[in-house]
């Protein structure tokens, strides 16, 4: 099972400098991938800004979006934009998406909570056409670049809903977990290797899970800010925090026992130091 961590574009106070320091320091200690957490409605750095930013700063590190929020975004320009962050990264990038379930993210963006599935769908079909450079929204050519693969940018989709299941099989390389432990992730882990191959689709689908983690004599700093980002959910999410080298083990061996590929370590204290002390703990 491959190793990832998260970057901190979603803890405040966080500096543009200390991201694109960050971003290097995962790559040099050789994680698998560099990953993002999305929200609309909170002091959060862009997902896309932040890593066409640690793209530029990077070589090697893959950089993930888990998750974006959908339809929270007008698709045109999403596809657009997500075309080019695959060819600034040389095809390291891979869209994770969601369809979010906060409506403070959609009355932020002036878009419909209510209908959000189904205006999902409908982006998602856009996007794929737009890849594939079919005209599009009345333009009379392509709108993006060809994506690195000739074909889209790969997808990963999140959600536990049987939608998240039907939007996997059909436009995604896999499924993201986006938290909720190992336990959580392995009965819709099933669910989507069913349904992959009731669909007939070659090969296998690629799963991707999401964990905290907390680390240092200052580890308590990590409650204040998932208490200040998820309200009174965070305290329930904090005693899983991984805050120890042998939590953080016992976490990566539960995650691969249920056959999750790759584990995303997601940081709740923003500093470089946080890189380095989960390396010397995982890697």
């Amino acid at each position: 099972m491959r190793i990832g961590i998260g970057i901190p574009n979603s803890i405040p106070g966080t500096t543009g400098p200390l991201l694109l320091e960050w971003a290097q320091h995962a790559e040099q200690h050789g994680f698998s991938t560099l990953a993002t957490i999305g929200r609309v409605a909170y002091p959060t750095y862009d997902e896309l800004v932040v890593l066409a930013a640690a793209a530029g700063a990077t070589s090697r590190i893959a950089l993930l979006t888990d998750v974006l929020l959908g339809p929270t975004r007008e698709p045109v320009t999403l596809a657009k934009q997500c075309a080019a962050l695959d060819q600034l990264a040389g095809g390291r990038f891979v869209l994770g998406v969601g369809v979010g379930g906060r409506p403070d993210d959609f009355e932020a963006t002036g878009t419909s909570m209510d209908d959000r599935g189904r205006r999902w769908d409908h982006a998602l079909e856009l996007m794929h056409a737009a890849w594939r450079g079919d005209n599009v929204a009345g333009s009379p050519r392509p709108v993006t670049p060809r994506p690195v693969n000739g074909r889209s940018v790969p997808i990963l989709i999140g959600g536990q809903s049987e939608q998240a299941v039907r939007r996997t099989v059909r436009w995604g390389a896999g499924w993201s977990s986006g938290g909720g432990g190992p336990e959580r992730a392995a009965p819709m882990m099933e669910r989507v290797r069913q349904a992959w191959a009731a669909a007939g689709r070659e090969g296998r689908p690629e799963f991707r899970g999401l964990h905290y983690f907390a680390l240092g004599e200052r580890s308590e700093l990590g409650l204040d800010y998932l208490t200040d980002y998820y309200g009174p959910m965070g305290e329930r999410i904090w005693p899983s925090v991984g805050r120890d080298s042998a939590g953080l083990r016992a976490i990566v061996q539960a995650f691969a026992e249920v056959g999750m590929d790759e584990l995303i370590f997601s940081p709740t204290i923003a500093s470089v130091e946080q890189v380095d002390q989960l390396a010397a703990a995982v890697m």
